[in-house]
């Protein structure tokens, strides 16, 4: 009988072993509830910054507040037109944003460049019957990839920091957008929807070697690397709702970390790759939430 016993108790231990662990959620802690609708967050390459887009009194504008959540701030408070979709230069300096010139209801969105503290904007790539998007600076700085309409459909762009070298690295007919790179700037992620909804890919710098990492059936998209390169944050909806989710560069480990009824999205890695900051509206309203997710 305890042989009999002792079987029946290896058996059902090898067959627990086998269960893969379902992923526990991070415990978030809100930095700071935003009243307005808020979006694409990003966290300073020193650490001491969040940026995000705002909808704020009428108005859609780039707005900063300190990683302690205090001093939130408008960066440019008299500018006439919508402004979004803000990234940090490598040293933290210089943001590289969309600008747009709205005629009427139509925007004509092009990308300019200003100080951390909102001082000396200027325009980089001016608007020429193209929307220009999403914007972000390679890790040493001297790049700039981008989403362009220019060949009729959003694709990946990369450019010298000053605007020159212009040259697509994605001109598939299916929209690629959301251009994210990685630490050794080496390689760039994106979402495609080239097979038949948004998924998350990569692809060399120069373009080549483009590889699918995604595949469910609902919504990848906003890829952002870790800092340390060895962790790809996204935002799914694959559960119904938005979600923030991790997994390794080659697409392996697929991990729900926001597990939340409410709308999580726009994740951030910290300097450490660490932490994880996304926006949220668990609470009733949007807010700024950071967890750590380990290394």
């Amino acid at each position: 009988m305890y042989f009999r016993h002792l079987v029946v108790c290896v058996l059902l231990g090898a067959l627990v072993a086998a269960i893969p662990a379902q992923p526990r959620a991070a415990k978030p802690t809100r930095l700071v509830k935003i009243s307005g609708f808020i979006q694409h967050l990003t966290w300073s390459p020193d650490g001491k910054t969040f940026l995000f887009t705002r909808i704020h009194a009428g108005k859609m504008g780039l707005w900063t507040v300190n990683a302690d959540g205090a001093e939130l701030t408008q960066l440019l408070p008299k500018a006439p037109m919508p402004h979004f979709d803000g990234a940090w230069s490598p040293d933290s300096k210089c943001i590289v944003f969309v600008y747009d010139i709205l005629q009427g209801t139509d925007g004509k969105l092009q990308l300019d460049v200003m100080n951390a503290d909102g001082t000396s904007q200027k325009n980089l790539l001016p608007h020429k019957n193209f929307f220009e998007e999403s914007p972000r600076f390679s890790p040493d700085g001297k790049k700039i990839a981008w989403t362009s309409t220019r060949n009729k459909n959003q694709d990946i762009w990369v450019m010298d920091a000053d605007g020159s070298n212009q040259k697509a690295l994605t001109t598939d007919l299916a929209m690629d957008n959301a251009p994210a790179w990685s630490p050794d700037g080496k390689q760039i992620a994106f979402a495609s929807a080239r097979s038949g909804n948004f998924d998350i890919w990569v692809m060399n710098a120069d373009g080549s070697g483009q590889k699918r990492l995604t595949s469910d059936p609902k919504l990848d998209s906003w890829p952002v690397w870790s800092p340390d390169g060895r962790r790809i944050a996204f935002t799914s909806h694959r559960d119904d709702n938005y979600e923030i989710y991790v997994m390794n560069p080659d697409g392996s480990g697929q991990q729900n970390v926001s597990q939340h009824s409410a709308s999580d999205h726009w994740a951030t890695w910290s300097p450490d790759s660490r932490r994880l900051a996304w926006i949220s509206n668990r609470d009733g309203e949007y807010a700024i939430y950071v967890a750590d997710v380990g290394k």
